[in-house]
């Protein structure tokens, strides 16, 4: 299965032949830079919450694209609302066959409002299922004993965690969250795109290693093979 890192906590995976695009926030990170939105191609959106620095280029790739864009009904809501009519709401606990696999709605603790101010409705993480992995992608989320339910849903092959603090949980909390999930191969993101989550790399790395786990930071727009 092949991620893409598109910078901040947005990211590409193929999942049986479809494009899931996570968190669309591109175009405001001088980060990502190099990478154009107008490249970018999706079957499917899935945003974790309604902060602008996880939905920016959202509406823009979807109409685009045509792609629909799965994300808690106040946020599907709102999007209508701005001209999109591929949208399929869901909200925590929740999970719903789509045609690429089973899409399982679960707790992030964390806050949501939509950049004009609208009521962003709970944030969530996905846990995605049904392809030839699972994973688990938290959204923004503090470290939480909920994620001891994660391997009950589906047991992750790979995770995609926050670790930049401040915002969301640092490098601790993420590697006890991988041990809470059950997985040893994590993802992060979240980090280094604003001066408060600004981590060393080096040093989390070694944290996770220490922890018996696999932390990957792969570079904005490189692809890799989990």
């Amino acid at each position: 299965m092949k991620l893409t890192y598109l910078g901040h906590a947005c990211f590409m995976v193929t999942v049986n032949g479809k494009q899931l695009l996570f968190d669309p926030f591109v175009r405001p990170n001088p980060l990502a830079s190099e990478i154009d939105v107008d490249q970018i191609q999706a079957d499917y959106i899935l945003i974790s919450h309604g902060h602008a620095d996880h939905i920016a280029d959202a509406v823009d790739i979807a109409k685009r694209t045509g792609a629909t864009i799965i994300a808690a009904f106040e946020i599907t809501n709102w999007l209508q609302q701005q001209g999109i009519e591929k949208v399929h709401g869901m909200n925590i606990g929740g999970k719903w066959r789509f045609d690429f696999g089973t899409v399982k709605c679960v707790v992030a603790q964390h806050s949501s409002v939509l950049p004009d101010g609208s009521y962003g409705g709970n944030p969530m993480g996905f846990v995605i299922s049904g392809g030839e992995k699972n994973f688990y992608y938290s959204g923004d989320t503090a470290l939480t004993l909920d994620m001891q339910l994660i391997p009950q849903f589906a047991v992750p092959d790979f995770c995609i965690l926050p670790i930049g603090d401040n915002y969301t949980m640092g490098i601790e909390d993420a590697a006890r969250a991988a041990h809470m999930i059950n997985c040893k191969t994590v993802v992060g993101v979240h980090y280094n795109t604003f001066p408060p989550i600004q981590i060393d790399t080096t040093a989390a790395k070694a944290k996770f290693a220490q922890n018996g786990l696999d932390l990957l930071l792969p570079s904005i727009g490189e692809s890799i093979d989990l």
